[in-house]
């Protein structure tokens, strides 16, 4: 298989329709496909709609890396399950979605730094975090004696890694094997409502009878909801990521500092990705949203290049259609996969750095390049809610890059949230209603 996934070969899941089912997933991400599992596990007929293919947009074009670390204090118990349950899933699955704990460190470079690692581990440390601050020297011990001015780290032994494009494709063959249906190359084009509640899904294919539906569409949510008079301020930014051919293998853990990020990968070589470094092309909702990330944006803790106008057929394209009806082709149907071009010029950079790390790689070659568009939020949390006003939607979205790794826990959630069950974590730092309830709005950790 190729990564990222892209909307290439035969199409695997091209289930038939069912005339009504207990619930309908939109999106065939890390966490439509987990949350099609647990919704089969409990004995519910669901079925999965994917516009393109399972895992073809972030879901596959992620780090990979499985989290604890850096986490808003709120995500930190659902960071912690999810961990429990890739491990779980893992064994399932005979090993096949490569997950290994290798630990994540965060790398200082200045006291600065340490001081902002030093107080998120203060505040996670009573959630039962492994985490840990290390020194200069044991920075370097761990990390194979790097060429690098790292004067310390936050490391966390028990954080681990998969391999993205493999995972979520084997969580989908696993969640058929257990009664969900899946049908990729069908967009749903909007819900069906009767007084007020949803009693059904368009797709390009037909008509599904439904009285619950999870959103988990990524960047194309916003879009979604929109034509459903439910408007919140999700954007979507390009992040460009690469693999090499196999290397030396030089370090065995995941690692980031202020400009690299770099983890092992089970073929051979490592994943390489540009730190908090993401590009915004400029739309209508970009403007219309732009008061809501003002206070991000002048913080000066994100690196943000805008870039100009959004390309055709963009979830925030000047011309990308905003309203359509039931019969209509819709903007999911125009782009089947999201799939940006990388930063060619970060790329190149990436490569040179990891070679100035590590000299005895000598010349780092790339297996393959590509961009991934993130959902985000202006506070860098998730919406993980039921819509209070549409009875029976649950959205589950703007993971703001750190979706993979916490993908099954909350798609365990969205179920329980859909079915009215309690889903066992404090949710109230992910309600939607905090975009427009007059809420102050606090930002996750930028670690």
């Amino acid at each position: 298989m190729s990564f990222p996934i892209r909307d290439e070969g035969p199409i695997e899941h091209s289930a038939d329709l069912p005339q009504a089912v207990d619930l309908v997933v939109i999106g065939g991400g890390v966490i439509g496909i987990s949350t099609a599992l647990f919704a089969a596990r409990q004995g519910l007929s669901v079925i999965v709609l994917e516009k393109g293919r399972v895992a073809a947009e972030q879901s596959s074009r992620n780090w990979g890396w499985i989290r604890v670390q850096g986490r808003d204090l709120a995500e930190i118990p659902i960071a912690l399950e999810a961990q429990r349950l890739w491990q779980e899933l893992d064994t399932t699955c005979e090993g096949r979605l490569g997950v290994r704990q290798t630990g994540v460190t965060y790398l200082a470079r200045t006291a600065g730094e340490m001081a902002a690692f030093e107080a998120w581990l203060q505040e996670a440390e009573a959630l039962g975090v492994s985490s840990k601050l290390l020194t200069e020297k044991e920075t370097s011990a761990l990390l194979g004696e790097p060429k690098a001015p790292w004067i310390g780290a936050l490391h966390t032994p028990t954080d681990m890694k998969g391999e993205p494009w493999v995972a979520v494709p084997e969580l989908a063959r696993l969640a058929v094997t257990e009664g969900a249906v899946i049908r990729e190359r069908c967009a749903a084009r909007g819900l069906l409502r009767s007084s007020g509640k949803i009693t059904g899904v368009v797709t390009e294919a037909g008509a599904i009878r439904t009285e619950r539906v999870v959103l988990a569409g990524g960047a194309w949510s916003s879009l979604f909801l929109r034509r459903h008079g439910i408007d919140i301020p999700q954007l979507s930014v390009r992040s460009t990521v690469l693999a090499t051919q196999p290397l030396p293998q030089v370090v065995s853990a995941a690692a980031v500092d202020d400009r690299i990020a770099f983890r092992p990968r089970a073929d051979g070589g490592y994943t390489l990705a540009p730190a908090a470094f993401a590009e915004l092309f400029v739309g209508p909702d970009a403007v219309r949203h732009l008061r809501r990330y003002l206070p991000l944006a002048l913080s000066g803790e994100f690196d943000v290049k805008l870039c100009g106008p959004a390309p055709a057929d963009y979830p925030d394209a000047l011309r990308t259609a905003r309203k359509w009806s039931d019969g209509e082709e819709t903007p999911f149907e125009r782009m089947r996969v999201l799939d940006p071009s990388p930063n060619a010029k970060k790329t190149k950079a990436l490569k040179e750095g990891f070679e100035a790390i590590y000299p005895a790689v000598e010349t780092v070659n790339s297996r393959a390049e590509w961009g991934g568009m993130i959902d985000v939020l202006p506070d860098v949390v998730p919406i993980v809610d039921n819509e209070p006003t549409l009875p029976g939607l649950t959205v589950v979205t703007g993971m703001c890059g750190h979706g993979f790794g916490i993908g099954p826990a909350f798609g365990r959630i969205a179920v329980a949230l859909a079915m009215g069950q309690d889903p066992g974590h404090d949710l109230s730092r992910f309600r939607i209603t905090r975009f427009r309830d007059g809420s102050k709005l606090v930002p996750g950790p930028n670690l």
